[in-house]
Protein backbone atom coordinates (compact mmCIF):
# COMPACT_ATOMS: atom_id res chain seq x y z
CA UNK A 1 0.00 0.00 0.00
CA UNK A 2 2.74 2.30 0.94
CA UNK A 3 4.38 1.71 -2.18
CA UNK A 4 1.51 2.72 -4.57
CA UNK A 5 1.21 5.85 -2.06
CA UNK A 6 5.21 6.53 -3.24
CA UNK A 7 4.19 5.55 -6.58
CA UNK A 8 1.08 8.09 -7.04
CA UNK A 9 2.95 10.32 -5.30
CA UNK A 10 5.83 10.33 -7.68
CA UNK A 11 3.34 10.53 -11.02
CA UNK A 12 2.70 13.85 -9.32
CA UNK A 13 5.45 15.26 -8.63
CA UNK A 14 6.98 14.20 -12.20
CA UNK A 15 4.45 13.74 -14.59
CA UNK A 16 5.05 10.62 -17.43
CA UNK A 17 4.46 11.46 -21.00
CA UNK A 18 1.11 9.54 -20.89
CA UNK A 19 -0.26 12.00 -18.71
CA UNK A 20 1.20 14.65 -20.23
CA UNK A 21 -0.53 13.16 -23.65
CA UNK A 22 -3.85 12.18 -21.87
CA UNK A 23 -3.33 16.58 -20.91
CA UNK A 24 -3.56 17.03 -24.71
CA UNK A 25 -5.75 14.38 -25.57
CA UNK A 26 -8.75 15.04 -23.75
CA UNK A 27 -12.10 16.59 -24.86
CA UNK A 28 -11.48 19.64 -22.46
CA UNK A 29 -7.47 19.24 -23.29
CA UNK A 30 -5.23 22.46 -23.91
CA UNK A 31 -4.56 20.95 -27.70
CA UNK A 32 -8.72 21.37 -27.94
CA UNK A 33 -8.58 24.63 -26.43
CA UNK A 34 -5.60 25.95 -28.70
CA UNK A 35 -7.81 24.74 -31.84
CA UNK A 36 -10.49 26.66 -30.53
CA UNK A 37 -8.70 29.45 -29.61
CA UNK A 38 -7.02 29.28 -33.23
CA UNK A 39 -10.33 28.87 -34.92
CA UNK A 40 -11.69 32.29 -32.92
CA UNK A 41 -9.03 34.70 -34.08
CA UNK A 42 -9.58 33.35 -37.82
CA UNK A 43 -13.07 33.58 -37.46
CA UNK A 44 -12.80 37.18 -36.00
CA UNK A 45 -10.35 38.35 -38.41
CA UNK A 46 -12.01 37.20 -41.43
CA UNK A 47 -15.03 39.17 -40.02
CA UNK A 48 -12.49 42.01 -39.66
CA UNK A 49 -10.73 41.78 -43.61
CA UNK A 50 -14.18 41.23 -45.17
CA UNK A 51 -16.53 43.53 -42.93
CA UNK A 52 -18.12 45.36 -46.20
CA UNK A 53 -19.45 41.67 -47.12
CA UNK A 54 -20.46 40.50 -44.21
CA UNK A 55 -22.03 44.28 -42.31
CA UNK A 56 -24.78 44.26 -45.00
CA UNK A 57 -25.71 40.46 -44.01
CA UNK A 58 -25.62 40.80 -39.98
CA UNK A 59 -28.27 44.34 -40.93
CA UNK A 60 -30.52 41.83 -43.05
CA UNK A 61 -30.67 39.26 -40.40
CA UNK A 62 -30.79 41.27 -37.77
CA UNK A 63 -33.99 43.38 -39.16
CA UNK A 64 -35.51 39.86 -40.65
CA UNK A 65 -36.02 38.64 -36.79
CA UNK A 66 -37.69 42.26 -36.40
CA UNK A 67 -40.10 42.44 -39.24
CA UNK A 68 -40.38 38.96 -39.69
CA UNK A 69 -44.04 38.61 -37.65
CA UNK A 70 -45.38 41.50 -39.65
CA UNK A 71 -45.10 39.47 -42.81
CA UNK A 72 -46.49 36.45 -41.24
CA UNK A 73 -49.00 38.39 -40.07
CA UNK A 74 -49.77 39.79 -43.40
CA UNK A 75 -49.67 36.04 -44.93
CA UNK A 76 -52.48 34.78 -42.45
CA UNK A 77 -54.69 37.77 -44.12
CA UNK A 78 -53.99 35.80 -47.44
CA UNK A 79 -51.29 38.81 -48.60
CA UNK A 80 -48.58 36.56 -50.49
CA UNK A 81 -45.18 36.75 -48.39
CA UNK A 82 -43.54 38.41 -51.48
CA UNK A 83 -46.08 41.18 -51.63
CA UNK A 84 -46.16 41.26 -47.55
CA UNK A 85 -42.45 41.85 -47.75
CA UNK A 86 -42.74 44.39 -50.53
CA UNK A 87 -45.23 46.39 -48.23
CA UNK A 88 -43.58 45.96 -44.88
CA UNK A 89 -40.57 47.34 -46.69
CA UNK A 90 -42.12 50.26 -48.75
CA UNK A 91 -43.46 51.38 -45.14
CA UNK A 92 -40.52 51.33 -43.47
CA UNK A 93 -38.76 53.00 -45.68
CA UNK A 94 -41.78 55.73 -46.13
CA UNK A 95 -41.78 56.39 -42.66
CA UNK A 96 -38.09 56.63 -42.54
CA UNK A 97 -38.01 59.15 -45.31
CA UNK A 98 -41.28 61.35 -43.48
CA UNK A 99 -38.92 61.45 -40.06
CA UNK A 100 -35.72 62.61 -41.65
CA UNK A 101 -37.93 65.52 -43.76
CA UNK A 102 -39.17 66.78 -40.90
CA UNK A 103 -35.80 66.72 -39.14
CA UNK A 104 -34.15 68.07 -42.43
CA UNK A 105 -35.21 71.62 -41.63
CA UNK A 106 -33.73 71.24 -37.66
CA UNK A 107 -30.78 69.88 -38.66
CA UNK A 108 -30.19 72.28 -41.40
CA UNK A 109 -30.53 75.00 -39.27
CA UNK A 110 -28.01 73.45 -36.28
CA UNK A 111 -25.35 72.86 -39.01
CA UNK A 112 -25.86 76.82 -39.89
CA UNK A 113 -25.53 77.51 -36.83
CA UNK A 114 -22.26 75.75 -35.57
CA UNK A 115 -19.98 78.54 -36.03
CA UNK A 116 -22.39 80.92 -33.59
CA UNK A 117 -22.66 78.09 -30.96
CA UNK A 118 -18.80 77.38 -31.00
CA UNK A 119 -17.89 81.13 -30.97
CA UNK A 120 -20.45 81.89 -27.73
CA UNK A 121 -18.54 78.28 -26.28
CA UNK A 122 -15.23 79.63 -26.27
CA UNK A 123 -16.45 83.09 -24.91
CA UNK A 124 -18.14 81.28 -22.07
CA UNK A 125 -14.80 79.18 -21.56
CA UNK A 126 -12.58 81.72 -21.36
CA UNK A 127 -13.80 82.94 -18.19
CA UNK A 128 -12.47 79.42 -16.92
CA UNK A 129 -8.82 79.63 -18.96
CA UNK A 130 -7.82 83.13 -17.13
CA UNK A 131 -6.43 81.58 -14.44
CA UNK A 132 -4.94 79.15 -16.42
CA UNK A 133 -3.48 81.76 -18.89
CA UNK A 134 -2.01 83.72 -16.05
CA UNK A 135 -0.08 80.68 -15.10
CA UNK A 136 1.02 80.01 -18.23
CA UNK A 137 2.27 83.20 -18.61
CA UNK A 138 4.24 83.53 -15.50
CA UNK A 139 6.10 80.49 -16.42
CA UNK A 140 6.97 81.45 -20.08
CA UNK A 141 8.70 84.64 -17.94
CA UNK A 142 10.44 82.81 -16.04
CA UNK A 143 11.79 81.07 -18.48
CA UNK A 144 12.82 83.70 -20.33
CA UNK A 145 14.48 85.16 -17.53
CA UNK A 146 16.41 81.81 -16.85
CA UNK A 147 17.16 81.35 -20.82
CA UNK A 148 20.46 83.15 -22.11
CA UNK A 149 20.64 86.17 -23.79
CA UNK A 150 22.36 84.45 -27.35
CA UNK A 151 20.91 81.42 -26.70
CA UNK A 152 18.48 81.55 -29.98
CA UNK A 153 16.95 77.64 -30.99
CA UNK A 154 16.88 77.12 -34.87
CA UNK A 155 13.75 77.25 -35.79
CA UNK A 156 12.51 73.54 -37.62
CA UNK A 157 12.36 72.86 -41.12
CA UNK A 158 8.65 72.97 -41.85
CA UNK A 159 7.36 70.60 -44.26
CA UNK A 160 4.49 70.57 -46.46
CA UNK A 161 2.39 67.26 -46.83
CA UNK A 162 -0.09 67.34 -49.73
CA UNK A 163 -3.30 66.86 -48.16
CA UNK A 164 -6.00 64.60 -50.27
CA UNK A 165 -9.19 66.03 -51.53
CA UNK A 166 -11.75 65.54 -49.26
CA UNK A 167 -14.44 66.04 -52.05
CA UNK A 168 -12.88 62.55 -52.98
CA UNK A 169 -12.54 61.04 -50.11
CA UNK A 170 -16.70 61.96 -49.18
CA UNK A 171 -17.66 60.85 -52.68
CA UNK A 172 -15.82 57.70 -52.43
CA UNK A 173 -17.43 56.69 -48.65
CA UNK A 174 -20.82 57.69 -50.05
CA UNK A 175 -20.79 55.18 -52.57
CA UNK A 176 -19.19 52.73 -50.16
CA UNK A 177 -22.31 53.58 -47.95
CA UNK A 178 -25.12 53.18 -50.94
CA UNK A 179 -23.83 50.31 -52.00
CA UNK A 180 -24.18 49.06 -48.84
CA UNK A 181 -27.40 49.76 -47.89
CA UNK A 182 -28.85 48.80 -51.60
CA UNK A 183 -27.41 45.57 -50.11
CA UNK A 184 -29.02 45.26 -46.83
CA UNK A 185 -32.35 46.26 -48.44
CA UNK A 186 -32.22 43.27 -51.36
CA UNK A 187 -31.32 40.59 -48.60
CA UNK A 188 -34.07 41.77 -46.22
CA UNK A 189 -36.12 41.65 -49.07
CA UNK A 190 -35.70 37.71 -50.03
CA UNK A 191 -34.94 37.25 -46.51
CA UNK A 192 -38.54 37.96 -45.71
CA UNK A 193 -40.40 36.96 -48.96
CA UNK A 194 -38.63 33.28 -48.91
CA UNK A 195 -40.57 32.87 -45.53
CA UNK A 196 -39.74 29.39 -43.99
CA UNK A 197 -37.74 28.27 -47.02
CA UNK A 198 -34.25 27.90 -44.76
CA UNK A 199 -36.23 26.31 -42.12
CA UNK A 200 -37.68 23.42 -44.89
CA UNK A 201 -33.55 23.33 -45.65
CA UNK A 202 -32.79 22.65 -42.83
CA UNK A 203 -35.60 20.15 -41.24
CA UNK A 204 -35.17 18.19 -45.02
CA UNK A 205 -31.44 17.31 -44.34
CA UNK A 206 -31.63 15.99 -40.51
CA UNK A 207 -31.83 12.27 -40.55
CA UNK A 208 -34.03 11.59 -37.71
CA UNK A 209 -37.69 12.80 -36.69
CA UNK A 210 -37.00 13.95 -33.14
CA UNK A 211 -34.13 16.26 -34.55
CA UNK A 212 -36.43 17.52 -37.27
CA UNK A 213 -39.06 18.79 -34.54
CA UNK A 214 -36.29 19.67 -32.07
CA UNK A 215 -34.73 22.28 -35.25
CA UNK A 216 -38.48 23.49 -35.76
CA UNK A 217 -38.94 24.04 -32.02
CA UNK A 218 -35.93 25.88 -31.56
CA UNK A 219 -36.01 28.49 -34.88
CA UNK A 220 -39.51 29.14 -33.89
CA UNK A 221 -38.89 29.93 -29.65
CA UNK A 222 -35.15 31.40 -31.36
CA UNK A 223 -37.52 33.74 -33.66
CA UNK A 224 -39.95 34.52 -31.54
CA UNK A 225 -37.81 35.55 -28.09
CA UNK A 226 -35.77 38.13 -30.27
CA UNK A 227 -38.57 39.71 -32.20
CA UNK A 228 -40.71 40.22 -28.92
CA UNK A 229 -36.86 41.52 -27.47
CA UNK A 230 -36.13 44.16 -30.31
CA UNK A 231 -39.83 45.26 -30.34
CA UNK A 232 -39.94 46.08 -27.11
CA UNK A 233 -37.02 47.56 -26.65
CA UNK A 234 -37.51 49.72 -29.56
CA UNK A 235 -41.11 51.05 -27.73
CA UNK A 236 -38.74 51.33 -24.41
CA UNK A 237 -36.39 53.73 -26.76
CA UNK A 238 -39.42 55.76 -28.03
CA UNK A 239 -40.65 56.08 -25.18
CA UNK A 240 -37.54 57.67 -23.66
CA UNK A 241 -36.99 59.51 -26.61
CA UNK A 242 -41.14 61.13 -26.22
CA UNK A 243 -39.59 61.76 -22.65
CA UNK A 244 -36.67 63.69 -23.10
CA UNK A 245 -38.18 65.19 -25.91
CA UNK A 246 -41.46 66.64 -23.57
CA UNK A 247 -38.47 67.39 -20.82
CA UNK A 248 -36.25 69.16 -23.32
CA UNK A 249 -39.35 71.15 -24.30
CA UNK A 250 -40.46 72.29 -21.13
CA UNK A 251 -37.00 73.58 -20.36
CA UNK A 252 -37.06 75.10 -23.17
CA UNK A 253 -34.50 73.92 -25.34
CA UNK A 254 -34.88 74.70 -29.10
CA UNK A 255 -36.24 71.72 -31.48
CA UNK A 256 -37.17 69.68 -28.78
CA UNK A 257 -38.54 67.10 -31.26
CA UNK A 258 -34.94 66.57 -32.69
CA UNK A 259 -33.13 65.60 -29.66
CA UNK A 260 -36.08 63.23 -28.29
CA UNK A 261 -35.66 61.45 -31.83
CA UNK A 262 -31.52 61.21 -31.57
CA UNK A 263 -32.79 59.94 -28.43
CA UNK A 264 -34.55 57.40 -29.60
CA UNK A 265 -31.63 56.25 -31.82
CA UNK A 266 -29.03 56.54 -29.74
CA UNK A 267 -29.97 54.64 -26.83
CA UNK A 268 -29.97 51.39 -29.10
CA UNK A 269 -26.48 51.99 -28.03
CA UNK A 270 -26.50 51.39 -24.16
CA UNK A 271 -24.52 53.49 -22.36
CA UNK A 272 -22.54 54.88 -24.80
CA UNK A 273 -25.39 56.27 -26.82
CA UNK A 274 -26.95 57.91 -23.64
CA UNK A 275 -23.74 59.39 -22.81
CA UNK A 276 -23.35 61.12 -26.13
CA UNK A 277 -26.94 62.63 -26.29
CA UNK A 278 -26.29 63.87 -22.65
CA UNK A 279 -22.84 65.33 -24.12
CA UNK A 280 -24.70 66.53 -27.18
CA UNK A 281 -27.29 68.58 -25.25
CA UNK A 282 -25.08 70.25 -22.53
CA UNK A 283 -23.30 72.07 -25.57
CA UNK A 284 -26.50 73.28 -27.17
CA UNK A 285 -27.91 73.90 -23.90
CA UNK A 286 -24.30 75.97 -22.89
CA UNK A 287 -24.68 77.81 -25.64
CA UNK A 288 -28.32 78.71 -25.67
CA UNK A 289 -29.64 79.80 -22.04
CA UNK A 290 -27.64 82.40 -20.28
CA UNK A 291 -27.21 80.96 -16.96
CA UNK A 292 -25.46 78.20 -16.35
CA UNK A 293 -27.88 76.36 -13.92
CA UNK A 294 -30.27 76.32 -16.44
CA UNK A 295 -28.15 74.63 -18.84
CA UNK A 296 -27.09 72.24 -17.12
CA UNK A 297 -30.56 71.35 -15.96
CA UNK A 298 -30.87 70.03 -19.41
CA UNK A 299 -28.60 67.01 -19.00
CA UNK A 300 -29.13 66.59 -15.81
CA UNK A 301 -33.10 65.95 -16.60
CA UNK A 302 -32.08 64.01 -19.10
CA UNK A 303 -29.52 61.60 -17.29
CA UNK A 304 -32.39 60.79 -14.93
CA UNK A 305 -34.44 59.93 -16.98
CA UNK A 306 -32.02 57.23 -18.89
CA UNK A 307 -30.87 56.14 -15.48
CA UNK A 308 -34.80 55.52 -14.21
CA UNK A 309 -35.08 54.09 -17.82
CA UNK A 310 -31.55 51.37 -17.50
CA UNK A 311 -32.04 50.73 -14.08
CA UNK A 312 -36.09 50.04 -13.85
CA UNK A 313 -38.50 49.96 -16.58
CA UNK A 314 -36.01 47.90 -19.16
CA UNK A 315 -35.32 45.20 -16.31
CA UNK A 316 -39.04 45.07 -15.51
CA UNK A 317 -39.97 45.11 -19.02
CA UNK A 318 -37.95 42.72 -20.61
CA UNK A 319 -37.15 40.46 -17.57
CA UNK A 320 -34.70 38.59 -16.09
CA UNK A 321 -34.43 35.57 -18.55
CA UNK A 322 -33.33 38.60 -21.60
CA UNK A 323 -31.18 40.60 -19.35
CA UNK A 324 -27.51 40.87 -20.29
CA UNK A 325 -24.37 41.05 -18.18
CA UNK A 326 -23.29 44.60 -17.90
CA UNK A 327 -19.49 43.67 -18.42
CA UNK A 328 -20.37 41.67 -21.32
CA UNK A 329 -22.68 44.63 -23.04
CA UNK A 330 -19.93 47.08 -22.68
CA UNK A 331 -17.20 44.98 -23.87
CA UNK A 332 -19.50 43.62 -27.11
CA UNK A 333 -19.96 46.90 -27.39
CA UNK A 334 -16.55 48.18 -27.58
CA UNK A 335 -15.08 45.34 -29.70
CA UNK A 336 -17.71 45.06 -32.32
CA UNK A 337 -17.19 49.23 -32.30
CA UNK A 338 -13.89 48.64 -33.18
CA UNK A 339 -14.65 46.13 -35.69
CA UNK A 340 -17.15 47.44 -37.77
CA UNK A 341 -17.68 51.06 -36.48
CA UNK A 342 -21.12 52.24 -35.42
CA UNK A 343 -22.91 49.58 -37.44
CA UNK A 344 -21.13 47.53 -35.18
CA UNK A 345 -21.96 49.40 -32.09
CA UNK A 346 -25.86 49.21 -32.95
CA UNK A 347 -25.56 45.70 -33.73
CA UNK A 348 -23.43 44.54 -30.45
CA UNK A 349 -26.53 44.08 -27.91
CA UNK A 350 -29.08 42.10 -30.91
CA UNK A 351 -26.46 39.66 -31.46
CA UNK A 352 -25.36 39.60 -27.62
CA UNK A 353 -29.20 38.42 -27.10
CA UNK A 354 -29.09 36.09 -30.44
CA UNK A 355 -26.09 34.20 -28.78
CA UNK A 356 -27.55 34.26 -25.62
CA UNK A 357 -30.91 32.84 -26.95
CA UNK A 358 -28.96 29.89 -28.56
CA UNK A 359 -27.20 29.37 -25.92
CA UNK A 360 -30.18 28.80 -23.92
CA UNK A 361 -31.31 26.47 -26.36
CA UNK A 362 -28.81 24.13 -26.92
CA UNK A 363 -27.40 22.53 -23.98
CA UNK A 364 -23.84 22.30 -24.42
CA UNK A 365 -23.62 25.58 -24.57
CA UNK A 366 -25.66 26.43 -21.09
CA UNK A 367 -22.82 27.70 -19.46
CA UNK A 368 -22.32 30.20 -21.37
CA UNK A 369 -26.04 31.54 -21.59
CA UNK A 370 -25.72 31.83 -18.27
CA UNK A 371 -22.70 33.91 -17.93
CA UNK A 372 -24.33 35.54 -20.38
CA UNK A 373 -27.25 37.10 -18.64
CA UNK A 374 -27.68 39.14 -15.71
Amino acid sequence: MADTIDKDETLIEHPSLETLGALFKGPLGVRSFALTGLLALAVFYTLYLAREFFLPIAVALVLSFLLQPVVRGLHRLHIPEALGAGIVLLSCLALLAAMFYQLSGPLTDWAARVPEISAKLRRQVQTFRKPVDRVTQMTEQVQNIATPAGAQQKAPQQVEMKKPDPLAGLFSKTYTVLIAVFETLILLYFLLSSGDLFLRKLIHTLPRFNDKRRAVQIAREVEDSISHYLLTIALINAGLGTAGGLAFWALGMPNPALWGVLGFVLNFVPYLGALTLIGIVTLVATATFPALGHALLVPASYLALATIEGNFVTPWIVGRRMTLNPVVVFLGLVFWGWMWGIVGALLAVPMLVILKILCDHVEPLAPMGEFLGG
